[in-house]
Parts: C-alpha cells; sequence; structure tokens
C-alpha cells in the first residue's frame, strides 16, 4: 500500500507539521508500505518529493523541505487504490476540516478525523458549547467578534471584566500549539492580548485563568473508543507558550500523572466523552485543567496533535503500552476502516 504522507501546510505550525512527518517516517513498517511524501510550502504550493522505501533514506527533517516546483503534486495522479492520505497537519488548513473535505470530494481513504470533527475540535468557542451539551464541565469564557473591537473595544473590555476576574488568558479561536496565546493580569494586557489574538482569527476566546495542572489524555478508535493514561505537563511557570513548549523544551511530561485513581478514571472518561462529543475519529488528544482541590474541567481537545519526539500524544500511548510504530499501523487501520464505513460498509469487521 502506498501512504501519501502530507506535511508542511500554510499554518502557524508549519515547522511542527514537519518534525512531526519525520519522526513518523522513521517508525513506519515499511514492509508493507511505500510512502511518497507531500510537502506543502508555506505558500500553499504541493511539491512531491521521491517515494521512499527505507527510513534510512532520510538524514533529518530537512531533507523533507523540498523546493523543486516541477515536482508539483497533481491530484489526479494520486492513486485511489492501495493508497491512503496520512495528513501530518496541525492548525488551520490541516486539522481543521478543510484538507479532510478535499479527501472526501477525492474519495481517498485518510489518517484521522472527518470534516465534522476536526472543524469543530479546531474551533475552541464551538467545541466549548458542545462540550457543555455533553456534560462536561469547562472553564467560564467570553467570546470576543473582531467587528465588535473595531466598533468599541472600550466596551467589550469592560463586558469581559465584568464576566471574568483576572488572570485571563485569550487565544484565537481556530489555532493550536500555544500560538497566539496570552495572559493578562489587567485592563492594557488585556487589550494588547486581544489585539495580538486577532493576529490569527477574526474571533477572540477569553477564559477565566484558574489554578491547575496540566493534565493530557491520548484517544484511539473509531466506534470502539480507547482512552491512555493520563500525562501531565511539568512547568516552573503557569503559562507556557509555543517557544517554551517546542523549541526550548522547558515542558517535562510526567507520564502516567501523579493523580488519585479516581481522578485518572473521571479524566479518561471525560475524555472519551470529548471525542464522542465531537464524532471524532481516528485520534485526538484531549487536555485538561486539574486544581488542587481535584476539580476537573477540560481544556480543548486537539484532532491531530504533535508526533515529534517530544508530543505527549504518542509518548501516553507508550507508557499506556502500545509502541510508536504499532500506533501508527493503528492509525492508518482506523483510517481504512472509517473509509469503509463511510462507503456504507459500517457494520462489516475491521
Amino acid at each position: 500500500m502506498n501512504i501519501f504522507l502530507i506535511y508542511g501546510g500554510k499554518s502557524a505550525e508549519h515547522d511542527i507539521s514537519i518534525l512531526s512527518a519525520y519522526a513518523i517516517l522513521k517508525e513506519i513498517y515499511y514492509n508493507y508500505y511505500t510512502v511518497t511524501p507531500v510537502f506543502i510550502t508555506r505558500e500553499g504550493k504541493w511539491l512531491r518529493g521521491q517515494d521512499i522505501k527505507d527510513p534510512s533514506q532520510l538524514t533529518s527533517e530537512k531533507d523533507l523541505i523540498f523546493k523543486d516546483e516541477a515536482n508539483e503534486l497533481s491530484f489526479s495522479d494520486m492513486p485511489k487504490d492501495q493508497s491512503i492520505v496520512f495528513p501530518v497537519l496541525h492548525g488551520p488548513n490541516g486539522e481543521d476540516g478543510t484538507v479532510q473535505g478535499l479527501f472526501e470530494v477525492l474519495g481517498i481513504p485518510y489518517v484521522g478525523s472527518g470534516v465534522l470533527a476536526s472543524a469543530t475540535g479546531m474551533d475552541k468557542i464551538i467545541s466549548k458549547i458542545l462540550f457543555q451539551e455533553a456534560g462536561l464541565p469547562i472553564v467560564p469564557y467570553y467570546e470576543v467578534r473582531v467587528n465588535d473591537w473595531r466598533v468599541n473595544k472600550e466596551a467589550v473590555v469592560e463586558e469581559t471584566e465584568r464576566q471574568l476576574p483576572y488572570p485571563m488568558f485569550i487565544k484565537p479561536s481556530n489555532m493550536g500549539s500555544s500560538v497566539g496565546i496570552t495572559q493578562a493580569n489587567n485592563s492594557e494586557e488585556l487589550i494588547k492580548a486581544i489585539e495580538k489574538a486577532f493576529e490569527y482569527d477574526r474571533r477572540v476566546l477569553v477564559e477565566q485563568g484558574i489554578e491547575a495542572r496540566e493534565i493530557e489524555v491520548a484517544v484511539l478508535g473509531n466506534e470502539d473508543v480507547n482512552t491512555s493514561v493520563p500525562g501531565e505537563l511539568v512547568k516552573e511557570q503557569q503559562f507556557y507558550d509555543y517557544e517554551s513548549k517546542y523549541l526550548t523544551n522547558e515542558v517535562i511530561p510526567q507520564i502516567p500523572a501523579q493523580v488519585p485513581e479516581e481522578v485518572t478514571n473521571k479524566l479518561r472518561e471525560y475524555a472519551a466523552k470529548a471525542f464522542m462529543a465531537i464524532d471524532g475519529s481516528g485520534l485526538t488528544r484531549v487536555d485538561f485543567f486539574l486544581t488542587p482541590e481535584n476539580e476537573i474541567y477540560i481544556n480543548e481537545v486537539n484532532t491531530f496533535p504533535g508526533f515529534t519526539e517530544y508530543s505527549m500524544y504518542p509518548r501516553l500511548w507508550e507508557n499506556t503500552g502500545l509502541a510508536y510504530g504499532d500506533l501508527i499501523e493503528e492509525l492508518i487501520q482506523l483510517g481504512l476502516h472509517r473509509f469503509k464505513a463511510r462507503q456504507g460498509q459500517a457494520l462489516k469487521d475491521r
């Protein structure tokens, strides 16, 4: 079978995507697959590389950055038989349902969640509405729209402060990997934080800050939902940004998280509920806040979390008993199974 591994992209998470793709390429079972790397440039060009049949063909992630536009991919050249797309894309134009819609139109099976789950999971505001409907506890929040901000930012600040106490955390509604997220402790910082978030999206989420640990649970499956042991992101400061998360490695994962057994069980239960609430398939990482009183709040979901050597998702599964290579193989099989289900074979065994 041929795997079209697609990575890069136009989002702010372009570099993370390349690192994730490189890590995956080193662990694919090449006895069964040939991999066609497809690099999406920051400008949006899809460039096809030489087929990979052995991981020794790659020396570093730099080998995955192509510049020869003569090898621009034509979607009509993508064979549908014995092929599957593995979209290793984070953030907008990759994790938000747009590229998933393309593969649906082309009729090609792909790894991960479908259009609906990807779109709702990527949108922090919409997903919070779904989580509330599913009975999951969420942190109090306030939505800011760009037009309201343009018309009267003072009124928006006043209403935000009326509804939420400081500190607040300000996030673009559609973005991941801590991109565009800022902590605010007063009105001046709030204004700057909202304007920074508007650089990435037209809707901004303002959340009440709470004293809490950050716990993550990995989810794997389609109809049969499986959850990993929880892991904790241990850090010296309350808030960590994109740089500390991916570049300086200041965040240390502790797996499994040191929490009581009943809290572990509740986290895994909530993770499965969140996955089903967005109609997830394949994989998702569910992020939680855990207060000193062991109160749990769901933060967000990532329908295609990072797969770098530092990423929590594969490490959570390794600590649950599923090796990296086996995890990739399971994701491929789940993608094929989901494709068959979409073709009217939902009741047939995988």
